[in-house]
């Protein structure tokens, strides 16, 4: 006669139940992979890297990089010869790089951007809006300002108009976020009384005007791109007190939330950037510093979040001489409260959250996020990229035949 196991005694039914067990481990591959944000870490934006094709042998230098959460991406790339007897005799020819999607090379796409002479250098900007597609800002040169969009690879342009095409209720996938002055939209940002926020659109890199903007002062500054959890971020002052503040928007910019991180100083600093990490979120908070020698890109402080942004806690305040005391770019987070700043002089590493640090021997390089991961330029020509701040993919782009720099 058969027993079911529900009215078997107790020590059977527990026996049973570890067997399933073993059983279960053993089909998956053992215990579950770690989790972010709910998610299990390859899922939520935080897993490997991917692996980003050779660039080297392309021209010149990469004056801009973008890369597309497929791996894909541009570069525009400047090749510029100078005369120091005479300035004016200088030029720079600009191109656009491009790589598909899983290709092993960039390639050398067409390029809508004039040969500029002189020795002012490159001014344009790159956004990239998916893959595939990109806008590049023309600071002229020697002609008007001008937007160019491709949705093909850069195998052609068509030039599309700076002001906004009416109003958006949503940031769709691929957009990417900036501001334009409210009155004036040619108005350049040190003259404009009020700024908006825009969406530039994957579609066709037209601005649209954000239907619901963040409950922050008159100059917001947003993040260029989404964070990995989905959240957008814009750094700014709240109007009430005009204390230094950031605004989140977790539903694509149909509504926002406002928080206050802690900051050492109630006057107001330049701006906060926002990074997004596999455990925690970290706001470094940038502006002048008071006693110690003047440093570039100054850090006031860095706050640290366990429940991404509702609430803060300032875990690092930089003093007169006590390093890390500067920032470029964006903070690099990782798991169990790990935290990398790369400074002016040299990189720094926190394993408590950003309590403490480290000095490295390296990693001075400017990190930004990109579709596919946080972004450093290791040294020239030599980019890195990461997820979850331990893993990184290297890769290198316009060498211009310097055989010198290897990725492992």
């Amino acid at each position: 006669m058969r027993v079911p196991v529900s009215q078997a005694p107790a020590p059977l039914r527990a026996l049973v139940a570890l067997l399933l067990a073993w059983l279960l481990a053993a089909c998956t591959g053992g215990a579950e992979p770690p989790r972010a944000g709910g998610k299990p870490v390859e899922e939520s934006g935080f897993g490997a890297p991917p692996e980003i094709g050779d660039g080297a042998g392309l021209p010149g230098w990469a004056a801009d990089v973008g890369l597309t959460a497929d791996g894909s991406g541009f570069a525009l790339l400047a090749e510029c010869v100078g005369d120091p007897a005479r300035r004016e005799n200088g030029f720079c020819r600009q191109h656009i790089a491009v790589l598909d999607r899983g290709a092993e090379r960039w390639r050398l796409g067409t390029s809508p951007l004039p040969e500029l002479r002189g020795d002012a250098g490159v001014s344009a900007r790159l956004r990239v809006l998916g893959p595939g597609r990109a806008l590049v800002e023309d600071g002229g040169g020697e002609e008007p300002p001008r937007d160019w969009f491709t949705a093909d690879g850069a195998r052609s342009w068509r030039s599309v108009d700076r002001r906004a095409a009416g109003r958006i209720p949503e940031i769709p996938e691929g957009a990417a976020l900036t501001t334009e002055c409210a009155a004036d939209p040619r108005t350049v940002a040190e003259l404009c009384e009020r700024e908006r926020l825009v969406v530039v659109s994957p579609r066709d890199g037209r601005r649209r005007v954000l239907v619901t903007q963040p409950p922050l002062g008159a100059h917001p500054r947003p993040a260029d791109v989404v964070e990995p959890d989905g959240s957008w971020w814009v750094s700014g002052v709240e109007p009430r007190t005009g204390r230094a503040a950031v605004a989140v928007s977790r539903d694509a910019g149909r509504s926002w939330s406002l928080s206050r991180p802690p900051s050492p100083t109630e006057a107001p600093g330049w701006y906060i950037s926002v990074v997004v990490g596999p455990d925690a979120v970290y706001a470094a908070e940038l502006g002048e510093l008071k006693g110690g020698e003047p440093v570039k890109n100054p850090l006031r402080a860095l706050h640290r979040s366990r429940d991404g942004g509702r609430t803060w806690q300032r875990v690092w305040t930089t003093g007169a001489e006590a390093e890390p005391r500067s920032l470029r770019g964006v903070p690099v987070p990782g798991p169990d409260g790990r935290v990398e700043l790369g400074a002016e002089l040299s990189g720094y590493l926190s394993l408590d959250g950003g309590r403490t640090f480290r000095e490295l021997d390296d990693g001075t390089s400017y990190v930004r996020r990109t579709g596919a991961g946080l972004l450093r330029e290791d040294a020239r020509c030599r980019y890195e990229l990461t997820r979850d701040g331990v893993r990184w993919s290297a890769f290198l782009l316009a060498c211009g035949g310097d055989a010198s720099v290897g990725v492992p």
